[in-house]
């Protein structure tokens, strides 16, 4: 009898090759799966730092906030300017947002959220002061159609975080503002802890 020569049949090969095929097919697959999660990775880490930039520009008006006392429009009385909602906040800072290119004392600025051509988004305003329209007539400096979330609570005197915040009323600035941002992207929203800053109190002799 004739000895069986050595070598693979045509079975085992396509037995191999199929297992072959198979592990590259985990590969490719397991390989797709971690470059998605880095993109994602690399996508929130953008969000974030866009978020912390935000987040510190207006920690930085919100803590130069300055009691100014003036006569705003055409009423006669003077009062404090500092006018704050859930969504909006219009007040007096010694750190303008957008820096002038001479130094100036003081800037009324507002931040809120509002609707333009991409939809609703921060929009940052400021004018020079004074004035006697300091925040109907301030120009914006700043839109981000990304920022889909703004929020503001004050700290009162005793203590209570509110929701709005009058200064022809309470006579002087919150002892706190707390701000809360979130942006949302590709159907996604991320948010920061809430902001607390800090503001003086104690309110200047009337303009």
């Amino acid at each position: 009898m004739r000895r069986r020569e050595g070598g693979f049949t045509l079975l085992e090969l396509v037995i191999a090759l199929a297992i072959v095929g198979a592990l590259v097919a985990i590969a490719f697959a397991g390989l797709r799966v971690g470059l998605a999660a880095w993109s994602q990775g690399e996508d929130r880490i953008d969000v974030h730092q866009h978020l912390r930039g935000v987040a510190t520009l207006l920690a930085r008006a919100v803590g130069g906030a300055y009691p100014y006392r003036a006569a705003p429009g055409l009423a006669p009385e003077v009062v404090l300017l500092f006018t704050g909602t859930g969504e909006r906040l219009e007040l007096v800072t010694q750190s303008e947002p957008l820096p002038a290119a001479v130094p100036i004392a003081f800037t009324a600025v507002v931040l809120a959220l509002e609707s333009g051509d991409d939809g609703s988004g921060l929009t940052v305003r400021q004018r020079v002061l004074p004035n006697r329209d300091p925040f109907t007539d301030a120009v914006v400096v700043l839109r981000d159609p990304t920022i889909k979330t703004l929020g503001f609570s004050y700290l009162g005197a005793s203590g209570g975080w509110q929701e709005a915040w009058d200064g022809e009323t309470e006579n002087a600035l919150p002892r706190a503002v707390r701000i809360t941002i979130a942006r949302t992207q590709a159907g996604r929203t991320e948010s920061l802890p809430p902001i607390t800053v800090s503001l003086r109190t104690a309110a200047p002799p009337a303009r």
